[in-house]
């Protein structure tokens, strides 16, 4: 199927799937005219790379973690050890943001008082 269809199928635009091609992470089979041909597999990995931009990864990360869901037969330890990685990362953010918020509460009812 072309770009356009392959974009409305997994609620994304063309200009996201080739920035994903860009970046690696997706890798459209060609036509005869040139043109992007994406097949179900493709949309797969769209929805994949959705899912895992929705959880808070890059695509660097994203790139790398990839070929582990794909491939059902191959192993890889990493992928957890990334994912962990990842969680902590996004656990930190959470509780800088909870201080941050604390910090303005604190203030806040100092001024009022």
């Amino acid at each position: 199927m072309r770009i356009a269809e392959a974009a409305s199928r997994t609620g994304t635009t063309t200009r996201l799937l080739r920035y994903y091609e860009e970046q690696g992470l997706l890798t459209p089979s060609r036509n005869s005219a040139g043109y992007r041909d994406y097949s179900e597999t493709d949309l797969h990995t769209i929805k994949q790379i959705r899912q895992l931009l929705d959880a808070g990864l890059g695509t660097v990360t994203i790139a790398i973690l990839l070929p582990c869901l794909n491939e059902k037969s191959v192993a890889c330890p990493e992928l957890v050890q990334r994912l962990r990685e990842e969680e902590q990362r996004i656990t930190n953010a959470i509780d800088a943001q909870l201080a941050a918020r604390e910090a303005l509460r604190t203030i806040i009812q100092s001024g009022l008082n």
